[in-house]
């Protein structure tokens, strides 16, 4: 009788809990759910205080409008890039004239140095950016993002990324874009980016290399520069790891030793590639790892896992590599022993959902795991991955989530926070970022409360392409 008696206590206790009304503050945002259009719903999360982009390539990250801008600037440094906008077949097929992977692709760039070396055949294939006719910008400008319905991830990862490839040799072009990503997050709220960009690679105009040293430096110099600072977006860097190269594991053991050397700019390293080549399976890498650790204190490791569409232990083996945080962990769903121990932390999986639909992880947001992620306690934040060739930003990631898992204001202030709890950051400027936060945060809440939509009069929202073509809220930049 009495186990029946506390039984029935629990029960009226937990249906009383279940009728009580929603807390003010998340009912007042209920009611701006409810009652605000689409585009004053954009407004409102536009202004709304963010955190941090946690998964962000920076290459990835550019507009191609900014790409085009930084590139002509270049000249006053030596710099010359043309690009390809035709082809008349000058060599045999398979036959790679400009130093990558893929002879046949238009709008490959090339640098100045190389096109010095190419006959003249391969020379009236293609032109100086300066000398595109208007369509052929248009055309190169479309080349570096996903703008039509048939691209999906084997335009992304075969022909974008080598057609950006001679862009990224530019340490000054890198910079530049660093700074316009500080500038249009710091429009939107964001207060931290930690980005995948390394020091190595980097070549003169004239086609000689760059010292890690000499790149570093140009890095240091952009974040100091009083530009940088006006943005209020604080930057840190990780090396990325292309997963399945035959040589992967000695470039770990170089990424390592960079971050432990530039310690100042770079908190971790990032395994990223397709999952679906099958040589970059995480296992591969745990001697190596096992090795590192012995040598190396405190470097973090935040690595791509479960960015497939089929059920695989991804996810589960890459934090027996000790990985902190997961990238995309879309087919974590699969695995529920794996989902049980992730739930409340400390690792944390960085939802993408922007990249899992274009690339076509999911077909339609209703198959994304985010919304059980997010309500099973498993830490979720939200980030942007190659933003600029999805043409979006922080804020659509945050409208997707609105609109499609129906967030409710204590989940969009958790993935904030959460953003800046689970980054790389040294601990004083965490939690001072986490304070400023909440003070961000309870400030903004106050301000809509009291004036409403007046209190966002003046906010002058920026959004691009994926916007406009799947919700139809078409705003110009």
């Amino acid at each position: 009788m009495r186990i029946y008696r506390k039984a029935a206590a629990a029960a009226l206790i937990a249906s009383l809990l279940i009728v009580q009304p929603l807390r003010a503050a998340e009912q007042w945002f209920e009611e701006v759910k409810a009652k605000a259009t689409p585009a004053q719903m954009y407004r409102f999360l536009y202004a709304l205080p963010k955190g941090g982009d946690l998964h962000n390539h920076l290459p990835g990250a550019v507009r191609s409008e900014w790409f085009w801008e930084s590139a002509l600037s270049q000249e006053a440094r030596g710099y010359i890039y043309y690009t390809r906008t035709r082809i008349s077949n000058c060599a045999p097929y398979g036959h790679n004239e400009f130093g990558g992977n893929k002879s046949l692709l238009l709008f490959k760039n090339v640098q100045g140095f190389n096109y010095a070396k190419l006959g003249d055949c391969e020379k009236s294939e293609i032109k100086r950016l300066q000398d595109l006719t208007p369509a052929e910008k248009t055309g190169w400008l479309n080349s570096m993002r996903l703008d039509e319905k048939y691209e999906g991830r084997d335009e992304f990862f075969d022909a974008i990324w080598e057609r950006i490839d001679a862009l990224l040799q530019n340490p000054y072009i890198i910079s530049d874009i660093l700074l316009r990503n500080m500038q249009a997050f710091g429009k939107e709220g964001v207060v931290y980016l930690e980005t995948q960009q390394g020091v190595e690679g980097a070549l003169k105009a004239d086609g000689s290399p760059y010292s890690p040293d000499e790149v570093a430096n140009i890095f240091r110099a952009l974040i100091a520069s009083p530009q940088a600072k006006a943005t209020g977006v604080e930057v840190r860097f990780q090396n990325a790891l292309l997963r399945f190269a035959p040589n992967a594991e000695q470039q770990l053991r170089n990424l390592y030793a960079i971050t432990d050397r530039y310690r100042d700019l770079y908190v971790g390293v990032n395994m990223v590639g397709r999952e679906d080549n099958d040589k970059g399976y995480p296992l591969r890498f745990l001697p190596v790892l096992r090795e590192l650790r012995h040598k190396y204190p405190d470097i973090n490791l935040s690595i791509h896992a479960g960015e497939v569409d089929e059920p695989n232990s991804h996810v589960r083996d890459t934090l027996l590599l000790g990985a902190q945080r997961i990238g995309h962990g879309v087919n974590l769903i699969t695995d529920p022993e794996t989902m049980l121990r992730m739930r409340h932390g400390p690792y944390m999986v960085e939802i993408n959902l922007i990249s899992n639909l274009l690339l076509e992880y999911v077909s339609d947001y209703s198959q994304h795991p985010f919304g059980e992620y997010l309500r099973t306690d498993i830490p979720v934040a939200l980030s942007t991955d190659d933003r600029g060739m999805w043409d979006s930003n922080m804020t659509d990631e945050f409208y997707v989530a609105v609109k499609e898992f129906n967030l409710s204001w204590e989940e969009i202030v958790k993935l904030g926070r959460n953003s800046l709890y689970h980054s790389f950051l040294d601990e004083r400027t965490k939690q001072r970022l986490l304070v400023d936060y909440d003070k961000r945060v309870t400030a903004f809440e106050q301000l809509f409360r009291k004036k409403g939509w007046a209190g966002l009069a003046d906010v002058k929202p920026e959004s691009y392409n994926f916007l406009c073509n799947r919700y139809q809220i078409c705003l110009q930049p």
